[in-house]
């Protein structure tokens, strides 16, 4: 029965996803190969054939169920977007039937006068575009009965601004392959034709019981609690990292995975995480842009298929205060045309000098534009999880492991002989064997680590789409590999070996990044006074750390490759600030609510109700009294934070307000917090008027 099911799966993978297969079935021979041309070689596709391709699209699309399309696009929401028109269309005759022509698939125009576009253009400017972007599949998703063609498209304005994710992507995708290829034809490898990032991500979340979300304001309007007490168990005992999946979630699982393997989402893993209640499910790598579209795919999957089975999806990046928070690890690697991973060190990692060459472009691309990096990955939730609780902290530096960077140090000091050996592990088992292990161990506190073959960005928050970090780690790679390119190239003339020469650039670029590396724990305080010492940016909050999109360098960089304007990068600071803002005004305005309209009046009961009679002992009206001066305190505080919430409208721009909500609002609202979790255990779970974190944290216990 299992492996009849595990054969239905398999057979039914990508059923739903238009991929090559699909293609192969339903176009004209010459039409797919000329689109396999643009998927593969970013050749221009003729608009003749297009008619073609959306008739075949179309008809693929009816048989399954389809009655409507969408252009399917990632504005600067932190969402997807669509509008759905139908198939149908009636002559002039009156007579219907189903059309959808080349001009449909390739362009569409929703109205984009509500999508934030960060002042490039005015709200009664409503005009904006949608284009097809054909090296990501499209797909039918289904929602109850009804299903939808969804087109992977991008976005744009009435004057070329790019006003989404997967623009700059796409561009910085081109700059990276064409970098790549030029560094390997410089090493004689002149057959490769183009080089792909691939991305494996790891999503993390939390699930609750539905019910109990609905009666938690906080988390309804803000993602994450503002008040709870923690109760005597959280993650101390560790016995829920990779422990046997609840039965509730397995079945929530279930139902995630045959979504996913029917729109040819590759989900690989899934396992509990540390916190409880709190799992995570990994993908297989793919192309960049298109492991970028599965996540934003799968993130919805997620939302509803856990309504389906009573859960509520909590993608915030601290839901949960005093437990581990979520990320969104991003693993990168590069592969070749001829299917070869570039950051694959081999056997023997000093010997594999086209390995060494993309290793350091990584690390310097890491070195100078870390302070970029933090930005791509700041936001108001992710400034309560980097730091905490097995997070990477604020500070970017990079992990490459003892092996690896021996290998570097001893290029760096012009050593000429380092042994290498295959680690192995002896058990102590007669049964089994001796274990190879990897040539590195994990730095969980690393934001930025080399994990075998590839990169891990940890730093990167669950609640995000994965595009931008991805297109600042593109960009500054392929950057760096320039800079090693015009090196190589000079030393290649003047040195007595291609091997002296490739040496010799290796080693420059050591020393030039050589304060980024760090293999430490990046936990310790002393980390934060070394890191200084290197001069390595340690903002403290999102407004800090968001001003490296509008600097000089950022903009030169973005400029030099053709992938966002001055402009676009001001308009993305712009729109991320007010993001800021808003999040963290709903976020104040809802722990108001929640003290004005549920904690006073519960606290108010609580003296009502347990008034004391004077032949009561001392202790007794003691604890009464402590109800009363904790109550006080809240009220004074809760007053505090809302003069902060009546002085930000005074200021006269949005970095004022920032500011002022990062370094003052957030402040008052850490000290309202304290108070209203005193209250909490005080009242007592009758009197306490909404779930706690017992009841939301381990609600799956049966």
């Amino acid at each position: 029965m299992l492996k009849a099911d595990c054969k239905k799966k398999n057979s039914s993978y990508a059923l739903l996803s238009f991929n090559r297969s699909s293609m192969r079935d339903k176009l004209p021979q010459d039409v797919y190969f000329a689109l396999l041309k643009t998927i593969e070689k970013n050749e221009p596709l003729n608009p003749k054939l297009a008619n073609a391709i959306a008739h075949g699209m179309k008809e693929w699309a009816i048989e399954l169920g389809a009655t409507h399309y969408t252009h399917w696009f990632q504005p600067l929401t932190g969402f997807t977007a669509e509008k759905h028109d139908s198939f149908l269309t009636i002559d002039l005759d009156g007579d219907v039937f189903e059309r959808f022509s080349g001009n449909q698939l390739i362009m569409s125009e929703p109205d984009a006068s509500s999508f934030p576009s960060g002042g490039m253009r005015s709200t009664f400017e409503a005009r904006g575009y949608t284009a097809w972007d054909p090296s990501s599949p499209a797909f039918i998703l289904i929602s109850g009965t009804d299903a939808t063609l969804c087109i992977p498209s991008l976005f744009f304005s009435y004057y070329g601004e790019a006003l989404d994710e997967k623009t700059p992507l796409l561009r910085s995708c081109e700059a990276l392959s064409k970098a790549a290829v030029n560094l390997l034809h410089l090493l004689g490898k002149t057959e490769i034709t183009h080089v792909d990032p691939m991305v494996g991500a790891e999503q993390e979340f939390f699930l609750v019981d539905y019910e109990l979300f609905k009666q938690r304001p906080d988390l309804l309007f803000c993602g994450r609690t503002l008040i709870g007490m923690q109760p005597p168990k959280g993650q101390q005992l560790e016995d829920h990292y990779f422990g046997a999946i609840p039965q509730q979630v397995m079945e929530f699982l279930e139902t995630l995975e045959n979504q996913a393997t029917l729109l040819g989402i590759p989900i690989k893993t899934r396992h509990n995480e540390v916190a409880p209640q709190q799992f995570e499910v990994a993908c297989l790598h793919e192309h960049a842009n298109i492991a970028c579209d599965h996540n934003l795919l799968l993130m919805e999957l997620m939302r509803r298929s856990a309504v389906e089975h009573g859960l509520k999806l909590l993608l915030h990046e601290k839901p949960f205060a005093g437990v581990n928070g979520s990320g969104k690890h991003n693993n990168w690697s590069l592969r070749d045309s001829a299917g070869n991973n570039l950051l694959d060190p081999g056997s023997e990692p000093k010997a594999n000098l086209q390995f060494l060459l993309f290793l350091v472009a990584v690390v310097k691309a890491v070195h100078d534009h870390a302070d970029l990096f933090k930005a791509s990955v700041a936001s108001a939730g992710n400034d309560h999880r980097l730091g905490a609780c097995e997070a990477p902290p604020s500070i970017i530096s990079v992990f490459l492991g003892k092996q690896l960077d021996e290998i570097l140090s001893k290029i760096e000091q012009d050593e000429k002989h380092y042994q290498s050996e295959a680690n192995f592990v002896d058990l102590g088992l007669s049964r089994l064997p001796r274990i190879l292990i990897d040539n590195t161990d994990r730095n969980r506190t690393s934001p930025f680590a080399f994990t075998g073959n590839k990169f891990e960005f940890r730093a990167v928050p669950s609640s995000i789409p994965l595009g931008f970090p991805n297109t600042v780690l593109n960009l500054a790679v392929a950057d760096s590999i320039n800079q090693i390119c015009t090196l190589l190239e000079t030393n290649l003339q003047t040195a007595d070996s291609e091997q002296t020469a490739i040496m010799q650039t290796i080693k420059h670029f050591i020393s030039e990044s050589k304060p980024i590396r760090y293999e430490g724990d990046n936990y310790i305080s002393s980390w934060q006074e070394e890191a200084c010492e290197r001069k390595l940016n340690n903002s403290s909050n999102a407004p800090s750390a968001l001003l490296a999109l509008i600097s000089e360098s950022t903009s030169s960089l973005f400029d030099k490759y053709s992938v966002l304007t001055h402009t676009e990068l001001e308009a993305r600071y712009r729109i991320k600030l007010d993001q800021y803002i808003k999040q963290l005004s709903i976020e104040a305005n809802t722990l108001l609510h929640l003290i004005r309209g549920y904690l006073i009046p519960s606290a108010l009961s609580y003296l009502h109700l347990h008034a004391v009679p004077e032949t009561c002992s001392d202790s007794v009206k003691a604890c009464y009294k402590s109800v009363d001066s904790v109550l006080v305190n809240l009220i004074a505080q809760t007053e505090k934070l809302e003069d902060d919430l009546v002085q930000i409208s005074t200021f006269d721009n949005d970095v004022q307000q920032a500011d002022y909500f990062a370094s003052s609002i957030t402040s008052h609202m850490l000290s309202c917090r304290t108070f209203c979790d005193v209250l909490e255990l005080k009242l007592g779970k009758k009197l306490y008027p909404m779930p706690s974190y017992h009841d939301l944290l381990f609600s799956f216990i049966k």
